[in-house]
């Protein structure tokens, strides 16, 4: 049944469930529903309605891409050739790093996701970090720009950080023992997609950290977690003993599916298969478009990786040049508008079911 962000954010509300775990396709609304349920959560409280920083830390904790917002390079002392990482003033990272001292631990944390030589510095007030590298003999790199996706550790490492206090202050059951009781009525802590930059390896020990933090906490916080990356969700999947899961699906009209997703992670769902559901739909219902050749293309190449081919085109049958041809065309990216190709025509639209019947009854697709 489809239905809007809202809805399926008070479904989520109205589901009694410890943990909540989504599975949605890149751009299908991830980040979206969880700015829709952050604010059905602060609109639920009455008092304080002015104060949204503090309502949003009162009822809800959430990770987002608009979390990365609180961070920005300080394009000043980059022209002056030095590299500063601006946090923004907010009262989330204050507690964490001038009330709680909590730096070292997020240093921690973040080296263990990318690597053990690159190292964050906080200066004294909090309000910046600078980042060094250490080589080898002692020697070391200071003042370097570090990469988005390193960037993104950091914000990710200060945010865990966080749940952890949280989850440790909420363990302790006499409120007056509490170090803080800003934190005493938070009811969900909202996770989307906090993989994005991390390789397999750091990925599988990122679900594991959170599914032990999530089993450690004896409190009535609820979690709700969303991702695009199947192992991640399966990993989390197992480690919490979960019986079922979700898919978030979108349609044209824009509205929306939380469809349950029941089994572990070798009976779940799979990427590829994900894929196959959505390409035989858009044959079914003619609706075949440009996006759908790199869909397909997409499935091939991971057919191709799980069979050991060395180059996915091996797979396409004879005349493997021409339809290699109409689907590069079809998946390149031009920068120029006159160079973009046109949309597909009725005979390019049904290259797409022929090529996918011929992998579903060549490659043993069950």
């Amino acid at each position: 049944m489809n239905a809007t962000l809202r809805n399926i954010a008070e479904k989520l509300d109205k589901n009694n469930r410890k943990v909540q775990l989504i599975y949605a396709f890149n751009g299908t609304g991830k980040t979206r529903l969880s700015q829709t349920f952050k604010n059905l959560i602060i609109s639920q409280r009455k008092d304080d309605k002015e104060n949204n920083a503090a309502l949003t830390r009162h009822n809800i904790l959430y990770y987002n891409a608009f979390t990365e917002d609180l961070f920005a390079w300080n394009n000043d002392k980059h022209q002056e050739g030095e590299h500063q990482l601006i946090i923004q003033p907010n009262s989330f990272t204050d507690w964490i790093l001038k009330d709680q001292g909590q730096d070292q631990n997020i240093v921690r944390y973040f080296q263990s996701y990318t690597h053990q030589r690159l190292l964050p510095h906080f200066n004294e007030d909090f309000s910046a970090i600078t980042f060094s590298l250490a080589g080898d003999n002692n020697q070391r790199i200071d003042n370097i720009k570090i990469s988005k996706g390193e960037e993104n550790n950091l914000i990710w490492s200060l945010f865990f950080t966080l749940i952890n206090l949280v989850i440790a202050e909420r363990n302790i059951t006499d409120k007056s023992e509490r170090s803080t009781n800003e934190f005493d009525h938070l009811r969900y802590i909202f996770i989307d997609d906090p993989v994005s930059s991390l390789d397999e390896n750091h990925l599988i020990q990122l679900a594991v950290d959170i599914a032990q933090l999530i089993k450690s906490c004896e409190s009535d916080i609820k979690f709700i977690i969303t991702t695009h990356n199947p192992l991640f969700y399966n990993v989390l999947y197992n480690e919490l003993g979960l019986k079922n899961g979700y898919i978030l699906r979108r349609f044209e009209d824009g509205k929306f599916a939380l469809e349950d997703k029941k089994g572990d992670s070798n009976h779940c769902f799979s990427y590829h298969l994900y894929l196959k559901d959505i390409l035989q739909q858009a044959i079914r219902e003619q609706k075949i478009e440009k996006y759908h050749f790199t869909l397909l293309r997409n499935l091939y190449e991971k057919t191709a990786g799980f069979l050991g081919y060395p180059q996915w085109s091996e797979l396409l049958p004879d005349d493997k040049q021409v339809y290699l041809t109409r689907i590069i065309n079809f998946t390149s990216h031009s920068k120029l508008s006159n160079e973009m190709i046109p949309e597909p025509s009725e005979p390019e639209k049904q290259i797409v079911a022929f090529l996918l019947n011929h992998l579903l009854e060549n490659y043993n697709f069950k």
